[in-house]
């Protein structure tokens, strides 16, 4: 049985399913009879007895590959040994008769709904340890089998209805081949983090649940967006051969990007992780180092110190070649710990990346802090992500220069020419590319993003496919006054969205202006070839006729037949 989805990470593997599907629990209130309690006071000693066992078993396992995630079950344990919650919660079953189930559900939930109210995110995150520690007491009494991504047995596919960048984050890589789910686009941040760790993805498989089981093998053709359940000989022997032909791509993959008439384009990647020495293609940059992989999904957030030796240890990987880190972007689809209880109408206009930062003035200095020591280490950029307007530019020089001035006066060493950019994902600062031009060293195009706020399309909704139009005569338009106000300025901007990573319209950027073009490292191959295999002018003269095409199925059509990419 074939199914079709989104390809959201190239890659083709194969291997046995395990279906992952977080367990909610909603406990009704409910009490049981005189003369019960010893009986349901060790139902619920048991099961807190096997919950310190199964997270003292994931801490050790973990320790011996990655000592951060031990730690987020590590401060679990030591939930499990606060006095004051396990007394409460003693007291309910004892006094008051309450079942078990409802006695952790009801004490659990307002020791969450308090840590979820405290401002300071250090001490707000301890709320999502709880909410973890709560459900798996509750999985233990319902007498159900754990399934954990942090920790996978054996190497497998995993299969969801969805997976958070935060469950993401905590999987075990080592043993995942791929994943499948039944949620989300080539631009959600679920992609975006595979693509990062060169993870096979397929998104948007319809009532894919239904068609498959644990264990079963498949085959995850993550470049046609199938996947193949029970593959037949016939099956295996075309991944084989897609295999060999990858190998060939491959083989040039050390030189520099040149087009045929002598044009250098430069290929960065975009990564969410510290190890950059675990990848495998040549690029000539990091064109975008997503330091979210630091916050989410952790016990806690990561001090100064944590963030400086980790954003150091990426300079000295890449050996000279610039690093961009983009400050925090969270918000959307991307919560931290301490956001849990944070609800807003409309995340994606809300308090998110630039936004959250300035609200939250000492998790940003710290960050600011950590990323100027690390400078001194080799060439760092900064880049800032959701600004809007000058005013954000003009605050974010304050509060750099005001973390200059506390390093200054610990003596600590940076760079104090460090180079500063932007993200231009807001039409409103698109528009006044002229004027941002004048106060950055540089900037980056988020075509994800702003494509989503130029045509009021929720990028991580399917229905609103057909409205999310990424190569738009309003993109395109847009695109066209961004180079060019760049230009004029004499300052270098880059492309990092996920359009950048598709051949063909990484083709025609170049042709509107795009001399610097960032993606996953999954694509920077597929890149590179089609851009060596055609002409600057060639691409000029497209992008030229592009401007004056009226849709965008038009423009696609057009580019499509111009530049022929298998």
């Amino acid at each position: 049985m074939r199914l079709k989805g989104i390809a959201a990470s190239n890659g083709i593997v194969v291997g046995p399913v395990m279906v992952y599907e977080p367990q909610i629990y909603d406990i009704a209130e409910s009490f049981f009879e005189s003369g019960l309690e010893e009986r349901y006071f060790e139902k619920f000693q048991s099961a807190v007895i096997q919950a310190r066992q199964e997270l003292n078993t994931l801490e050790t396992r973990l320790k011996i590959e990655n000592e951060e995630k031990a730690k987020i079950f590590c401060a679990h344990q030591q939930l499990l040994q606060d006095p004051e919650l396990i007394q409460r919660i003693t007291t309910c079953i004892l006094r008051d008769r309450m079942n078990p189930e409802y006695a952790v559900s009801l004490i659990f939930d307002e020791y969450i709904s308090m840590f979820q109210t405290i401002k300071d995110p250090m001490i707000a995150a301890r709320s999502i340890d709880l909410s973890d520690v709560k459900n798996r007491i509750l999985r233990i009494l319902s007498g159900k089998c754990e399934k954990n991504l942090s920790y996978l047995p054996k190497k497998v596919i995993v299969i969801a209805h969805d997976l958070l960048p935060s469950e993401i984050a905590t999987m075990d890589y080592a043993n995942c081949l791929g994943f499948v789910t039944e949620m989300g686009n080539t631009t959600s941040h679920t992609a975006i983090i595979a693509r990062s760790l060169n993870l096979p993805a397929v998104l948007g498989v319809p009532d894919l649940l239904s068609y498959i089981q644990d264990e079963e093998q498949i085959l995850l053709d993550a470049d046609a967006g199938e996947v193949i359940i029970n593959p037949t000989s016939r099956d295996l022997e075309k991944r084989k051969e897609k295999d060999e032909y990858l190998k060939n791509e491959n083989q040039n993959n050390s030189l520099p990007c040149t087009m045929l008439d002598g044009q250098m384009i430069e290929l960065g990647i975009n990564i969410g992780s510290e190890e950059i020495s675990q990848i495998s293609v040549s690029y000539d940059y990091v064109g975008l180092l997503r330091t979210e992989f630091l916050f989410m999904g952790k016990a806690s957030l990561p001090n100064e110190e944590e963030q400086f030796k980790v954003y150091t240890h990426i300079v000295e990987q890449c050996s000279g070649k610039v690093v961009t880190l983009r400050t925090l972007d969270i918000g959307g689809d991307k919560i931290l710990p301490s956001q849990t209880g944070l609800k807003e109408e409309n995340p994606a206009l809300g308090k998110r990346a630039i936004r959250y930062c300035f609200e939250n003035r000492d998790l940003f200095m710290m960050q600011l802090k950590a990323a100027l020591r690390a400078s001194a280490y080799g060439p760092l950029q900064l880049l800032f992500p959701m600004v809007s307007s000058m005013d954000d530019i003009y605050h974010i020089r304050f509060m750099l220069e005001e973390a200059k001035q506390k390093l200054r006066e610990e003596h600590r060493n940076f760079n104090e020419q460090i180079k500063i950019g932007v993200m231009i994902e807001v039409p409103a600062i698109a528009f006044i590319s002229d004027l941002v031009a004048k106060e950055v060293d540089f900037a980056s195009i988020g075509t994800n993003d702003l494509t989503q706020y130029l045509c009021a399309a929720d990028r991580m909704n399917p229905a609103m496919g057909s409205y999310y139009q990424t190569m738009s005569p309003a993109m395109i338009r847009i695109l066209d006054h961004i180079f060019q106000e760049f230009k004029k300025n004499k300052k270098p901007v880059s492309v990092c969205g996920e359009l950048a990573g598709d051949p063909v319209a990484a083709a025609l950027l170049v042709g509107l202006g795009a001399r610097i073009l960032s993606m996953s490292t999954s694509n920077l191959v597929r890149v590179k070839k089609l851009l060596s295999s055609i002409t600057f002018e060639q691409t000029k003269s497209i992008a030229n006729v592009c401007k004056q095409l009226k849709t965008e199925e038009e423009i696609k059509k057009y580019v499509q037949n111009k530049i022929k990419y298998e």
